[in-house]
Order: C-alpha cells, then structure tokens, then sequence
C-alpha cells in the first residue's frame, strides 16, 4: 500500500547474459509487469550525512513519468542481514518530482548521490516475488526480492550460488567500481561514466 512500511528482503547478484535469465524467467512462468523503462534515482542527505551515516535512505524516484519518494531504515531488531538485505521501506508516489526536490532543498536536504539506470521487472506465478533486470553504467544486475526461502530456492533455480550474493547498495557497488577503475566520476549515470567526469547534481 503506497505510503505504508513494510520490511523489504532481496539480493542482488551480476549479470553475465541478460538474453539468458529472461528466457529462464520465462521458462519459470514468470511475467513481465513492467517493460524496460528508464529510472533515475537521487538520494538525499542534510548536511554533515546523519541519514547515510546510520544506514537511512531517502530516495526520490523517477521511473518512465512515475515519480516515488522512498525511506528506508535499517530493522532495529535485526542484529545483522544474514546473506539476505533487510530494510524497512516506507515509500509513496508524488505527483510532481520537480516540487518535492524542492520541499526537501526547503528543509536543508540536498541531493547527496545521483544513479541511473534501465529496469525491468518480473512477478513470479506464485506471487511471492519479484525480479527486476537492472542494466547500470557499470554493469548488469539482478535483483530477487521476497521472503528469504523463496530468495533462495529461486537463486537455486537461476544456479546462482550464495557467494554470488550482493547486499551492497548502488552506491556502495559504484564506489567500489570507481576505486577498481580509477575513475573520477562523481555519479552513476551514464553520461558521468562515460566521461570520466564529475557531474553536478543539478
């Protein structure tokens, strides 16, 4: 339900052939709810990083012309993720992207990190999950969200081991690429990456 919290489990892992886990999705009785679509996304942070320095994300989405305000918190209760990421997301649609950047510059948030990217998304016949295809500046990716044994029997099902398992966030699996490429990009965006420059969040 928009604007509700709800914990939210998955797992990341590379893509080698993208050809390749649509056809097996499809093979599982997977469909496509949505087609691949643009999205770019913008964290934002008040000054001195408080959200980002206790594992927060506050996150504006803009998906094709849907726009989503997203939060994410790390679950109090959980000491640790296990092989599995678990947050707790509250997130809500905006009718106008442009005016919600605006109320957040207002209240002294400002745009912290910006990513961009092509994603598809897939629901499993049982219902239980989804997978999204997500095709970034610095590679491919899947996502497999849902319950944790579904997560896992279906990582089974795509022969994808747990050591292939990636919790880590967008922004933490850029800055990792950027370190291993020496690059000087700022965002991931495919302009910046495909530069080497930084671009300023506008």
């Amino acid at each position: 339900m928009p604007g509700s919290a709800s914990n939210e489990v998955e797992i990341k892992f590379r893509l080698t052939g993208l050809g390749g886990l649509v056809a097996r999705l499809r093979q599982l009785g997977f469909q496509q709810v949505t087609p691949r679509t643009h999205e770019m996304n913008v964290l934002f942070d008040l000054p001195g990083h408080p959200l980002r320095d206790r594992g927060d994300v506050l996150r504006l989405r803009k998906y094709g012309e849907l726009w989503v305000l997203t939060h994410k918190t790390k679950n109090k209760n959980d000491k640790k993720d296990g092989p599995h990421k678990t947050r707790i997301e509250t997130e809500t649609r905006v009718e106008n992207g442009e005016k919600m950047e605006a109320i957040l510059r207002a209240v002294q948030f400002e745009p912290s990190f910006r990513y961009e990217k092509f994603r598809a998304e897939w629901k499993a016949p049982s219902g239980e999950g989804y997978v999204v295809i997500d095709e970034t500046p610095i590679g491919n990716f899947a996502e497999i969200e849902g319950p944790p044994e579904w997560i896992d029997s279906l990582a089974r099902d795509l022969q994808i081991d747990r050591t292939q398992y990636i919790t880590e966030t967008y922004a933490g699996l850029f800055l990792a690429w950027r370190r291993e490429n020496g690059s000087n990009a700022q965002e991931m965006t495919f302009e910046a990456i495909g530069s080497g420059q930084t671009n300023t969040a506008e």
